[in-house]
């Protein structure tokens, strides 16, 4: 999903004066992390192997399922699939179904899946992205398309294969902390660009607006936490998104510096750039985790060329970006807790 604000003039208004007043979240409150107390060096913090091939395959089945789009068969058999997996590799599984009303008055139903490492563990990392996909290609250049679901091959189906693959990896090389998988449902079903309904942010990131609202165990908190979203392209750039650097700017810092120390500071630039209306808003700011957005940032396009068309598909998948992702990913938590 995700809105940039140079698409939809005004789209983050709200959100962004909400953000100034309640912006008094922080890391200082949270547990300092040991890279956080003395420097790190990345280059030399072990990981567990991610696979992409592993990866790539796990995208692959999640479209063998169709349309994830509420209240289909694809959503169903996926979510499914999800648990299924997750299952196989964490200790425990929590499903979150809840009902949200979606921006044409529609209810659907949707599911949050949270699957959790050491879930004995008080201090935790929480990693997060959606699995579902949008009813509508109102991006298309071909506006016949324009009320078309589309696969979401790169829009959400890249991020949750790469958590994917690093809950297999990390399973068997687990950090000294716990970590809680997040797939978010009802995430890109936002008013689409055709419609003449007033624009309102809150019509999209649904799940994560729920969870916020009731998280999954009773004063459930975390250190910090990493959203992925669209996170698979064959030209990955990821920048310095504006609410992740208000809420959590020693957390981005700390990942771009990573990033720069195993040679990928040419995919993670050191450029600041505009807020983007994503989950992580609504961890921010009702579940007060200071979270970071992973969000592929095109300079010469929304987001990436096949941003919510009908080619989001397969062919948009470059399985080596998501493996840049998941490894600077590891050497920030790595890097802060070691097994």
């Amino acid at each position: 999903m995700t809105i940039k604000p140079s698409i939809r003039r005004g789209a983050i208004v709200a959100s962004l004066l909400l953000l100034a007043a309640v912006l008094t979240v922080s890391c200082s409150h949270k547990k300092k992390s040991p890279a956080a107390q003395q420097g790190v060096d990345y280059s030399t913090v072990s990981t567990p192997e991610f696979c992409a091939d592993s990866a790539y395959r796990y995208v692959e089945e999640q479209l063998a399922f169709g349309f994830r789009t509420p209240d289909s068969k694809g959503q169903k058999e996926c979510a499914a699939y999800l648990k299924n997996k997750m299952r196989q590799w964490c200790d425990t599984v929590i499903v979150q179904p809840f009902s949200t009303v979606i921006w044409n008055g529609q209810t659907v139903r949707g599911e949050n899946i949270i699957a959790s490492l050491n879930p004995e563990k008080s201090d935790r990392i929480m990693l997060c992205a959606h699995w579902d996909s949008r009813l509508w290609a109102d991006h298309d250049p071909d506006s016949a398309n324009h009320r078309k679901p589309i696969m979401g091959a790169n829009d959400g189906a890249s991020g949750v294969a790469t958590l994917m693959e690093m809950a297999r990896v990390m399973s068997d090389m687990r950090p000294s902390v716990g970590v809680d998988f997040i797939f978010f449902d009802v995430e890109d079903q936002g008013i689409p660009e055709w419609s003449d309904v007033p624009y309102e942010d809150n019509t999209w990131c649904k799940g994560s607006q729920y969870w916020a609202n009731n998280p999954h165990r009773p004063y459930y908190s975390a250190i910090y936490g990493i959203l992925l979203d669209m996170v698979g392209t064959s030209a990955p750039r990821f920048t310095k998104e504006e609410i992740s650097r208000r809420y959590a700017p020693s957390l981005m810092d700390k990942m771009w510096k990573a990033a720069a120390a195993i040679g990928y500071s040419s995919v993670f630039v050191d450029l600041k750039s505009d807020a983007i209306l994503d989950d992580h808003l609504y961890v921010n700011q009702i579940a007060n985790i200071p979270t970071i957005d992973i969000v592929q940032n095109d300079p010469n396009c929304s987001f990436f060329p096949l941003w919510h068309t009908v080619d989001d598909n397969i062919e948009a998948i470059e399985r080596r970006s998501m493996k840049t992702v998941a490894d600077v990913v590891m050497k920030t938590i790595y890097g802060d807790y070691g097994n």
